[in-house]
This record gives C-alpha cells, sequence and structure tokens, in this order.
C-alpha cells in the first residue's frame, strides 16, 4: 500500500511538473503572416515563431489556444490561457486591465480600397463600407477618424471575413495593419485591383506603442522572465531568423 501511494504521489508530481511546464499562449489564426494555420491545420506565422522562441528560452512548452479577437483580453482574465501572443498593440486603455511584455515589434496600420480612389482624407470615403477587426486598435481608429466623416464602419469577428466581404461587393475597404494586409490580401490574386491610401497610421492615442506579449496583472516573474527571453532572442540572432521567414524588412520598428 505505501508503494501505491508513493506511485501515486510520484504520478501527481510529475503532472503538475508538465503541466507548469506549458505555457497556454492565446492566438487568433486569422491574421497572416502574423497568425494562421498551415493546409494541415497547425498554427504558424510570426507571432507563433516568437512565442515559440520565448518559449524555447524560459523552458515552456508553447500550448496555443485559438480565441476570437474580441473576447481575447476577457479569456485572459478568465485564465483561459497564460499570456497572448497574438499582435497585440500595447495601448493605454488595455494596459489599465492587463500587463504587457516589451515590445517585439511595431508596423503601421492603413486605409485599404480599390485602386483609383480619390482620397483626400476621410471626408472623401463618405458613404463607403469599411470593414474592421471588431475589439481591433483598427477599428478604434477608424470608430474616431472615419465614422465623423460620415463613413461606414463594419466589424467583423475575424480579419479574413473582412477579405471575404471585399471580394463579394460587400466592403469598399478597410483599416488594418499594413503587413497584415499585404500578407493576406493584397499580394493575393482577389486583392490585385485594391491599395493603400491616406498615410501610415502610427497614432499612439490608437495603435499605443507597438506590439507586446499579453499577460494577467500581478505576474511579475513570468512578466521578467518574457522581457529577458525577447532581450536575448533579438540579441542572439533568432529574431531576425524568424522575421526574415516572413518579411524583407526589420518588423521591431523604431
Amino acid at each position: 500500500m505505501a508503494k501505491k501511494i508513493l506511485s501515486l504521489a510520484l504520478l501527481a508530481a510529475c503532472a503538475t511538473a508538465a503541466q507548469a511546464a506549458d505555457l497556454k499562449v492565446a492566438i487568433d489564426p486569422t491574421y497572416e503572416p502574423f497568425t494562421y494555420k498551415t493546409p494541415d491545420g497547425k498554427p504558424t506565422g510570426f507571432d507563433v515563431d516568437i512565442a515559440n522562441a520565448v518559449c524555447a528560452e524560459i523552458k515552456r512548452k508553447c500550448v496555443f489556444v485559438e480565441q476570437v479577437w474580441d473576447s481575447m483580453i476577457p479569456g485572459l482574465q478568465a485564465r483561459k490561457y497564460d499570456v497572448i501572443v497574438s499582435s497585440l498593440s500595447m495601448t493605454e486603455e488595455r494596459k489599465r486591465v492587463i500587463d504587457f511584455s516589451d515590445r517585439y515589434y511595431k508596423t503601421p496600420s492603413a486605409i485599404v480600397v480599390k485602386k483609383g480612389t480619390a482620397y483626400t482624407g476621410p471626408a472623401s470615403l463618405k458613404g463607403k463600407r469599411i470593414g474592421v477587426l471588431k475589439g481591433s486598435t483598427q477599428e478604434k481608429w477608424a470608430l474616431g477618424e472615419l465614422k465623423p466623416a460620415g463613413v461606414n464602419i463594419i466589424p467583423y469577428e475575424a480579419q479574413d471575413q473582412v477579405y471575404l466581404d471585399i471580394n463579394a461587393g460587400r466592403l469598399d475597404g478597410t483599416v488594418a495593419d499594413k503587413v497584415e494586409v499585404h500578407g493576406g490580401f493584397l499580394r493575393k490574386p482577389e486583392g490585385k485591383d485594391y491599395g493603400y491610401v491616406g498615410p501610415d497610421q502610427y497614432d499612439t492615442k490608437y495603435y499605443g506603442d507597438g506590439i507586446g506579449i499579453g499577460m494577467r496583472k500581478g505576474q511579475k516573474e513570468l512578466k521578467d522572465q518574457i522581457n529577458q527571453a525577447i532581450k536575448t532572442i533579438r540579441s542572439n540572432g533568432t529574431y531576425n531568423t524568424i522575421a526574415k521567414k516572413y518579411f524583407d524588412f526589420d518588423p521591431y520598428g523604431n
């Protein structure tokens, strides 16, 4: 009996250790080239590779959890996962409810509409239907800058659904991260008739200070470990190797 109890205790300890080694990472896999799926359904993309590199540095195993974008932060607070590594902008509004790691990339957003559209400012898009990712910083920007000028802003649960409705003629365009919209739409045959208008968008009022890894408040040890991991992969060449898989520029930004 004593041996049996000891064996059960050892099994429980091993299970606890294995569980502790896992880091549950939330992603929205509809955001190519940052987070998307391979044809066989595996998560991939720049965010996924960065998460795996960070996990390797902190001696944890990444376990990816798919989550609809506008439920990302509520899911984190409900402890469905440990961190968010899914192109989450570090805005002041979000910093009030969760913590962030140091930045791991920073790219601009922009308006995308049909080529030849005469754009002189938000008012020139009056009456057009612009699709945005629900709960995103691009939605905040569009509601703050385009909607007052009479532009119809239509929220979607996933960015790839926006592109489907542009192709179907139900939308006139989108506001999106420039790298994502290039990888997910413009470089594909269905996006050949569309392009950027207006200036690149970096306004910290809407977009914050770049992209970081989100985590619950009070996790100082985890935050310190992740920050050190980001520093390490930036300095040892891992970050650049990952970036070159997806981009022809340094996404870390200025």
